[in-house]
């Protein structure tokens, strides 16, 4: 969809649809709403009195305007209480907005910039959020359906309409700056819907390498024989019962070469596809084990956006990608790995994969001299048990880190919760034949496997992202649609733009 910013008045704009909003508890709408309703004789006004429009987040009213103004149709659109508006609701309202468009068959459509007047929303916020909702609301994954006559006309074309010439090239920026975003997390979640079949190791490093291109990044592939004379025992022991080669993708941007130490490192788990090895998960819903390589496509659609925004700031992205298989020549329940950095660990259940290969990734990173981790992955059921698909967990050893990025999800509408990592979870891991072991059984599930994490980073400043619950959707709200949700791509890039403005 091609999203523009135009001057003008949007009483005289001649469009098959116009949006316009209304808060809930308004009874005299103001601003364009308010023009719109007087050009209409009060057609909004007698629709609030009557109760048809409410204002509240998600409700959609369609009024024909009969030729009284330029627009042929008029779109209320609820943005709910003034006092709980930001940035999120626009991109939750324009997402629902774009799909009722698109039922209706209408692929061109002018909107207000929602927010941006006596919503209190900086211009740019508003336009970037516009086109984010809007695209990402968007999103259909449809590689393998048949075309269907019956589809409806796509939105094509949005065109936000504004009175100011300067406001109007703050929300140009916006929608800039929302286009990079919401392209790359389509890339995430295209990655993810795939099936496991076509979405192999190899295909996440030739993704890489086409990112990687296009945005002027350095790429490096490590290989199985690279990864044996590097020591990565962990991550090999999980790649060995597989057909499908292994495969470490190192990315590497240059926003202050002048400044190695100013960098920050993303490790993402790329399980292409999560069996359980020997200990095999019940088949039952295994088809959704294409995602468990979730956290390797955030990172490399965060450094696509990092790429195109160019911060001061280095950062690096790191994905281990292999498969978890059962075969003659899998790891079993009982084998000692050794990672990277010389530690062993008992495997105790070869479906506590990812701490395996997220363990030698993260002592790779340190090798690389990255003085700040983030690590993603799709790594606990427990997880999902402890806050669903609200929100992701998150845990480390750096408070200032860790507060960085609940900070960023705040900007990008990505919920984070802090888990503590109290020494007492670390006797869960404790193994008698090696350092540690994979698996601390039930109890405290998602804390016990970061802990297995903090084995392999030292004092190095670190975050880990579960986001097992929050990296797919049941259903479709808001710009979040049913399948992968591309969570958390955005985060990572706005965590490296902060800590690249802050200096720190």
């Amino acid at each position: 969809m091609r999203i523009t910013v135009t001057i003008g008045d949007v009483t005289t704009t001649e469009t098959p649809a116009l949006v316009v909003n209304l808060f809930s508890g308004v009874t005299e709408p103001g601003g364009a709403t308010g023009a719109v309703d007087r050009a209409l004789d009060g057609v909004i006004s007698q629709l609030i009195k009557e109760g048809e429009i409410k204002g509240k987040v998600g409700d959609i009213t369609l009024i024909h305007t009969m030729g009284k103004i330029a627009p042929a149709r008029v779109v209320v659109a609820g943005l709910g209480p003034a006092d709980k508006f930001d940035a999120q609701v626009v991109r939750q309202v324009s997402a629902e907005v774009a799909r009722y468009l698109r039922q209706k068959g209408i692929n061109e459509a002018v909107t207000i910039a929602h927010g941006a007047g006596i919503g209190g929303l900086e211009p740019t916020t508003s336009g970037q959020a516009i086109a984010e909702g809007s695209l990402l609301g968007l999103y259909k994954f449809s590689t393998y359906l048949s075309p269907s006559k019956e589809a409806s006309a796509d939105l094509e074309d949005l065109t936000i309409v504004e009175q100011d010439q300067d406001r109007a090239s703050e929300i140009e920026n916006g929608v800039a700056a929302g286009i990079v975003a919401a392209e790359a997390t389509i890339l995430a979640r295209d990655m993810v819907n795939e099936p496991a079949n076509m979405m192999t190791p190899t295909q996440m490093a030739e993704i890489a390498r086409r990112v990687a291109e296009s945005e002027g990044l350095t790429l490096n592939i490590l290989e199985s024989p690279q990864m044996r004379e590097l020591g990565m025992g962990a991550l090999l022991g999980v790649a060995q019962g597989s057909e499908e080669p292994p495969k470490l993708i190192i990315m590497d941007y240059r926003g202050d070469p002048d400044n190695p130490g100013n960098n920050l490192g993303l490790v993402g788990k790329g399980i292409t596809f999560d069996t359980g090895g020997i200990s095999l998960k019940q088949p039952g819903g295994m088809e959704a084990m294409k995602g468990d390589m979730a956290g390797g496509a955030s990172v490399i659609a965060a450094m696509k956006m990092i790429g195109q925004e160019k911060p001061k700031i280095n950062v690096t992205g790191i994905i281990a990608a292999t498969e978890n298989m059962p075969s003659g020549s899998a790891q079993r329940p009982g084998d000692v790995v050794r990672a990277m950095n010389g530690k062993t660990i008992e495997v105790i259940n070869t479906d506590a994969e990812g701490r395996l290969v997220l363990a030698d990734a993260l002592c790779y990173a340190r090798e690389k001299g990255l003085t700040r981790l983030v690590d993603v992955a799709t790594l606990t059921g427990a997880m999902v048990t402890t806050l669903g698909k609200a929100c992701t967990g998150i845990m480390g050893n750096n408070q200032e880190l860790l507060d960085k990025v609940t900070e960023a999800g705040r900007d990008t509408g990505e919920k984070y919760w802090q888990l503590p990592m109290f020494d007492e979870y670390k006797e869960l891991i404790k193994s008698d034949v090696a350092d540690m072991k994979n698996s601390g059984g039930r109890q405290a599930g998602s804390i016990s496997a970061a802990f297995l994490l903090a084995e392999f980073v030292g004092d190095t400043p670190w975050v880990h992202m579960d986001i097992a619950g929050t990296s797919t959707a049941d259903r479709t709200k808001g710009y979040q649609v049913k399948g992968a949700t591309g969570v958390p791509a955005r985060t990572l890039a706005k965590l490296a733009r902060n800590l690249a403005e802050s200096g720190t």
